[in-house]
């Protein structure tokens, strides 16, 4: 099972394992978009708010990736295409409104940020240990442990920011930690769009 989970790109997901593991980290993500999006604005976080979404798009595409589990390659493949076209939404509007905040500049409270930062970090790690055994596989899996490893890797960069604001008394930390989840959001569309297309490809 690890060896047909972990060693091809032919797993499409369709074991009772995989099944309960993105219902449980389906239940983590919702829970974190609700408490940091409230965090966001009570700290005002623009990289906060920026993990927010990205929590709140995983969830919904964990629960479309639920959905297509066993369905055709073309089916999963298309859902694939359009959680990486999502990501690629997602990062060009954090992007966009990181540039509106700097004209802002209010300094964020770095205490909200890096309690909720580390929160967000558990409730992740989590998530990529649930998935962990799972992360490669067709389009439609790989994308799923795509979006736990981003979300991971942003919680330590808010957590890092908020060490920064709170030593610089400066909003630029947040701002620029905001801007890298973009990219980092932005990278990986391109990875699951080009896996997506790919095996569409093979369908047609």
């Amino acid at each position: 099972m690890g060896q047909q989970c972990c060693g091809t790109n032919d797993f499409d997901g369709t074991t009772r394992g995989y099944r309960q593991a993105l219902v449980a980290v389906i239940v983590i993500n919702a829970a974190m978009f609700v408490v940091e999006i409230l965090g966001g604005a009570w700290a005002g976080s623009q990289a906060l708010k920026a993990d927010a979404l990205d929590f709140l798009g995983d969830a919904l595409t964990y629960g479309l990736s639920l959905w297509v589990i066993g369905r055709s390659l073309q089916t999963r493949a298309s859902a694939a295409l359009l959680k990486g076209i999502s990501l690629a939404l997602m990062g060009v509007w954090v992007l966009g409104s990181t540039i509106w905040q700097v004209w802002i500049l209010g300094v964020p409270s770095a205490g909200i940020m890096g309690a909720i930062g580390v929160m967000a970090l558990a409730a992740n790690l989590a998530s990529v240990l649930i998935l962990l055994r799972y992360r490669d596989g067709d389009a439609n899996v790989r994308s799923v442990w795509l979006c736990s490893r981003n979300d991971a890797i942003g919680n330590v960069a808010v957590i890092a920011a908020a060490v920064l604001v709170a030593f610089t008394a400066s909003p630029w930390p947040d701002l620029v930690v905001a801007a890298l989840m973009a990219g980092l959001f932005l990278k990986s569309s391109v990875s699951i769009i080009r896996q997506a297309m790919s095996e569409l490809r093979q369908v047609a």
